[in-house]
């Protein structure tokens, strides 16, 4: 991605633009990090309770049965956003590897080859996904290959 930038001593406040072709990963990656809509915490439901989370002890996010699920390292969350909302809290950390899931970059143990060509995922936890043939070429890019 190209980057300039324009220095004008009577802005008060930094915006940016971005200029694409079309709306990619990275590029809705640089505008999470650019916006300030990206939350500290992230409201969960647990039992009886809610709870606050924070994004790095967040595993993938994924839709099952209609119903998003936050998961962390040994427990589940309920949570009442849809997946476009929590991708737009969660910020460039995380990536969207199916229309179902979404998973913690830093927290991704490995990735292996599967039946058909598809890709799976392993978290640090153990937790396993599979990358959609849609958002693999994304998801190349950003290991570099």
């Amino acid at each position: 991605m190209k980057v300039e930038i324009k220095l004008q001593p009577e802005l008060k406040l930094p915006f940016a633009v971005i200029h694409t072709g079309e709306v990619t990963a990275e590029v809705q990656r640089a505008a999470a990090m650019l916006s300030e809509e990206r939350a500290a915490l992230i409201s969960a439901g647990e039992d009886d309770k809610i709870v606050m989370l924070h994004p790095e002890d967040i595993y993938l996010v994924r839709v099952e049965a209609e119903k998003t699920v936050i998961h962390g390292d040994k427990k589940q969350y309920r949570s009442g956003k849809r997946l476009y909302e929590l991708e737009a809290l969660l910020g460039p950390d995380f990536m969207r590897v199916s229309k179902s899931t979404i998973i913690n970059l830093h927290l991704l143990d490995y990735v292996a080859p599967s039946l058909g060509g598809v890709m799976v995922l392993v978290m640090k936890n153990g937790l396993r996904d599979y990358i959609s043939r849609k958002y693999l070429p994304a998801f190349k890019r950003y290991l570099g290959i």
